[in-house]
């Protein structure tokens, strides 16, 4: 039963706390609209202030004032993480976490091996740093039993391109490893790694109609993915009843990539 704006009925007590960094735009922004959709808190955060509060008031708009807050911050600076982790938690535990924040950042190779130096570290920092720091900040504070981490990785993680592949590679071990960490705890570990996904800023300028159509040709359905489908799958994975899978890697990638 919805109430104004879609919102589902649900008490105070019913609604979960959601997390979802990266949350201003593209995947984050769908996913943090899927859970408000269904009831819940959704906190997002990012490094722009004046773009997570415009997905915030878009959000509020449709599903109910006050279901989604924000907070600016780079993720991959531990003290910002912090302060990040205290304005979320101050008003009690988390149930479900997303790290989403992240992108194929490094600069333009010019060659150099300090440019090359350059561009691992920023992917890096950008895909690994972000998604472990804010997760290690909110263990303590994720609900046991229950509780569910969401990270987002990409086909690169298979294919490259290598800083920006193997970043998303590191990702996956890191899933791995919280998934034997915390299962005797009841949390789940997962992570989602879409192929190309349109209507997002990641491409840049880069996404041109030639570029795109590159990318739609290499799927199976012909079409590229949405950020809502790629929200659709990081909810099952933060639904209760997914409480049986943990430690997988879900392949959202119209077949570009067959699972392995």
């Amino acid at each position: 039963m919805c109430g104004a704006g879609g919102e589902r009925d649900v008490t105070e007590q019913q609604r979960r706390r959601i997390v979802v960094s990266g949350g201003g735009t593209g995947i984050g922004r769908a996913t943090a609209a899927a859970f408000a959709a269904g009831g819940d808190r959704v906190t997002v955060l990012g490094r722009r202030e004046h773009v997570l509060s415009a997905a915030a008031d878009e959000v509020n708009s449709a599903y109910g004032k006050g279901l989604v807050d924000f907070f600016a911050a780079d993720l991959s600076e531990p003290e910002q993480v912090r302060a990040a982790a205290a304005f979320i938690t101050a008003d009690g535990p988390v149930d479900v976490v997303v790290t989403n924040a992240g992108g194929n950042v490094a600069s333009g190779d010019d060659g150099s091996l300090e440019g090359i130096a350059a561009g691992y570290r920023a992917n890096f920092a950008a895909n690994v740093l972000t998604a472990v720091l804010l997760t290690e900040a909110l263990l303590p504070h994720l609900r046991r039993p229950g509780g569910r981490i969401v990270h987002l990785s990409s086909i690169a993680a298979l294919r490259g391109p290598g800083s920006y592949g193997g970043a998303k590679a590191a990702v996956h071990a890191y899933t791995f490893e919280l998934a034997q960490r915390l299962g005797k705890d009841g949390i789940t570990v997962n992570a989602v790694a879409p192929g190309f996904v349109g209507g997002t800023e990641f491409f840049g300028d880069r996404g041109t109609p030639e570029f795109i159509a590159s990318r739609v040709a290499q799927t199976l359905t012909g079409q590229p993915g949405r950020p809502g489908e790629i929200a659709a799958a990081i909810k099952h994975l933060a639904a209760p009843e997914a409480a049986y899978t943990t430690g997988q890697i879900v392949h959202v990638n119209g077949g570009a990539m067959l699972g392995r």
